[in-house]
């Protein structure tokens, strides 16, 4: 671990201190933080370089990782990483050809729809290191490092990149490194990686940005308004963020007008909706039961209003809805999974008792 690492996991664990003085030395303001043990550092440092560094030893098979994606991943990512109208799709785009050359072609195809992450990433390194830190989302770190390990290789296999019958491991991984479709398509001519390992012997960084600066678009135009199957994707943003300051939250209930440009100022933002007793809308976004169902329009799930709906004639509809939000399950609204949710009892009736009365804003 590099010594400004371990400097800022002694700040923190220190409340805050600004020096290693004194995390290391709390004689100088007694009573005030103290040294960072081992076993802090160590939950703390788990990030995987390029290169390998911090890569924990394990293995896990592409049929493991199948039966890990399809329990854990595949209701946000899909069965085959196609994703849905949520999340950007992880698998597509490449060629054996981009396996063989480590360019992902299609990136320089201004006519190809979308970009995948395999597209995209040029290290296997990320993935492993994003999936074992941030998956699943409802339960981010709970994957154990085999499971980290399988999930890779199912990805990596529905891209083509190992075989049906790989077993992905610490000792193998620098392997399929070299089989990564986009490997050459980042540049090491920025010395923004520590040490000499990871650079094409220029160590002095690009501050005139002079390596990316060819093939650029001769105008790009950004947006100011929501697509539809976006909007409300987690909540109305205007119950979400303060009235004051910089930014405000834009009422994403109201559909927006023809996009304009960013070249002029922005006009300023609708002023928030009152939100109503009714929604639970922070338990809602609390637990993200937002990213993947929208109050009045279905995106991963069935909107709220439907789920309303189907049960408003059942009698135990809440004692029931409660139920199937703490175990999750599959089946009633298509083939994606829903996982069981870690709130408790007295919150998943909070939300059940509010769709029973029929999910009003």
């Amino acid at each position: 671990m590099s010594s400004s690492r371990k400097l800022l996991i002694a700040g923190l664990l220190g409340l805050g201190l600004a020096g290693a003085s004194f995390a290391q030395a709390p004689q100088q303001m007694p009573g005030i933080g103290r040294a960072a043990t081992p076993k802090e550092i160590a939950a703390w440092d788990i990030d995987v370089r390029p290169d390998f560094k911090g890569l924990p030893r394990g293995s896990g098979s592409v049929a493991k990782g199948q039966d890990v994606w399809e329990g854990k991943c595949a209701h946000c990512h899909g069965i085959f990483g196609e994703s849905g109208e949520v999340f950007s799709p992880l698998v597509g785009g490449t060629t054996a050809d981009d396996i063989k050359t480590g360019h992902a072609a299609r990136l320089n195809d201004r006519g190809f729809p979308g970009r995948t992450t395999l597209m995209k990433v040029a290290t296997v390194s990320t993935l492993w290191d994003y999936i074992n830190r941030a998956m699943p989302w409802t339960a981010p770190k709970s994957l154990s490092t085999d499971e980290v390990y399988a999930v890779t290789a199912f990805l990596l296999n529905l891209g083509g990149v190992v075989p049906d019958d790989y077993v992905l491991s610490d000792r193998n991984i620098a392997q399929v490194q070299a089989r990564m479709p986009n490997r050459n398509g980042m540049s090491l001519e920025h010395s923004l990686w520590p040490g000499k390992s990871l650079t094409t012997g220029k160590f002095k960084p690009d501050v005139q940005a002079q390596t990316c600066m060819k093939d650029c678009p001769s105008e790009a135009q950004v947006a100011l308004a929501l697509p539809d199957h976006a909007r409300n994707a987690h909540g109305n943003l205007a119950e979400q963020n303060r009235a004051v300051g910089a930014q405000h939250g834009v009422d994403t209930t109201r559909a927006g007008g023809t996009p304009t440009p960013r070249s002029v100022a922005v006009a300023a933002p609708a002023a928030p909706a009152p939100a109503k007793a009714g929604a639970p809308m922070a338990l809602l976004n609390k637990y993200s039961c937002t990213a993947c169902h929208g109050i009045d329009s279905k995106l991963v799930g069935p909107s709220f209003k439907d789920v309303a709906k189907k049960y408003a004639g059942r009698a135990d509809a809440d004692t029931y809805l409660a139920g199937k939000i703490r175990a999750g399950g599959s089946g009633v609204w298509g083939g994606i999974p829903m996982p069981p949710q870690t709130l408790s009892d007295a919150e998943a009736a909070t939300i059940a008792q509010w769709l029973k009365a029929g999910a009003a804003r």
